[in-house]
């Protein structure tokens, strides 16, 4: 379940990443940097408008369904980007449809992993879970930008239509959902069910939700705009893909450690806070990176996007573990909505900043959103199981 859950949401990552890897390709036709932003959030705006529709659908039918049937939409998705390559505006909705049908996997596959594994094996099973982002991401920057260039758009998107199209079957055949023992004690009148809507119990969940929605800029600005950073820097667009790659996959495992860490310190709210720390850090020493011009940027670049990924585990366990089995769904994708609303401004918040002041600024004012998340972490952590 946790292989063919973090192979469904790395194949939907790739899809929804190729857009801001061809930012280059973009920029050299002539289009304006904030335009460019716009077409890369275009996949982030589509997962926006399906997030909570796809959890509220896992929480009636189950994972299975909701994974495979999402997939397939998004294989279909792919071959209308394959069909209108050549026209900025239409590739643009065809990315736009494909974050709406990747959203599936996003909502539901987290579900699995919280339904599979007991609470002190969840942190390191959701961290491997939650590595699929940056794994979709390093697919889409070792491969994009390259064929992009030699090649052309069309060759880039084989890639993303092969992995959906196997992964739809795989996962149609072998996702197995998992048990709901709680359903029944939640629709019964018995004592405590209040807790089926635990956004009324406290404001637990609204604070993660927040916590991340400002962690996740950090995250989004390196993914977006950490490829053009590079060829600013002198780097050719296909070294500089792969060092994006890299530092993601660095992210990747990243993520399994500090799952594996808030097992063994019991919290998930503490590491978080630690981490949130950690982004403010990074992202002020990549401003200071842009403006002294040191040499070694790749290496700030791979510890930034290593750190500034390492939240997003954290939080969906943590969401999901107070939200309790009967709402994790929806509580899931409230969770990745309110973090794509975030990430769907960074594409033409921070293409307009950098166009006005430059990336040494940007990134100094990324900085400061991790720092305004401290106060809002909560204290101590909350579960439903």
């Amino acid at each position: 379940m946790l292989a063919l859950g973090v192979a469904a949401q790395a194949a939907g990552t790739l899809v929804v990443s190729a857009p801001a890897l061809l930012i280059p390709h973009l920029l050299a036709q002539g289009m304006p940097f904030a335009s460019a932003g716009l077409f890369a959030a275009a996949p982030t705006i589509g997962l926006v408008l399906t997030l909570i529709a796809w959890g509220a659908v896992t929480d009636r039918v189950g994972e299975r369904v909701v994974i495979a049937g999402g997939l397939a939409l998004t294989t279909l998705t792919v071959v209308a980007a394959w069909i209108s390559a050549g026209d900025p505006l239409l590739l643009g909705l065809a990315f736009l449809a494909a974050g709406m049908t990747s959203a599936s996997t996003n909502a539901a596959s987290g579900r699995v992993v919280v339904g599979w594994f007991p609470k002190e094996r969840r942190g390191l099973a959701m961290g491997i879970r939650q590595m699929s982002q940056p794994l979709g991401v390093t697919l889409a920057a070792v491969t994009v930008p390259l064929l992009t260039e030699t090649h052309g758009v069309r060759t880039a998107l084989v890639l993303p239509f092969v992995l959906c199209a196997v992964l739809t079957v795989l996962c149609a055949v072998g996702i197995v959902d998992p048990p709901r023992p709680v359903r029944a004690a939640v629709t019964s009148p018995a004592p405590g069910a209040g807790r089926a809507n635990p956004y009324r119990a406290s404001g637990f969940l609204w604070r993660v939700h927040l916590v991340s929605v400002l962690l996740v800029v950090p995250q989004f600005t390196l993914s977006t705009y950490g490829l053009v950073w590079l060829v600013g820097l002198g780097w050719s667009t296909p070294a500089a893909g792969l060092l994006v790659g890299a530092s993601q996959f660095v992210g990747a495992v990243g993520r399994i450690l500090v799952g594996a860490w808030s097992d063994r310190a019991g919290s998930r709210v503490g590491p978080l806070r630690i981490v949130a720390v950690a982004a403010a850090a990074v992202m002020g020493a990549l401003a200071i990176v842009d403006v002294s011009h040191w040499a070694p940027a790749a290496v700030f670049l791979v510890v930034a996007t290593s750190v500034t990924v390492a939240d997003n585990g954290l939080a969906y366990t943590s969401v999901a573990e107070a939200a309790g089995p009967s709402w994790s769904g929806r509580a899931l994708g409230a969770q990745n909505t309110g973090q794509f609303l975030a990430a769907s401004a960074v594409g033409p918040g921070v293409g307009a900043l950098v166009g006005v002041l430059g990336f040494a600024a940007s990134f100094a004012i990324v900085a400061a959103l991790p720092l305004l998340a401290l106060p809002v972490v909560p204290r101590t952590d909350v579960s439903h199981d």
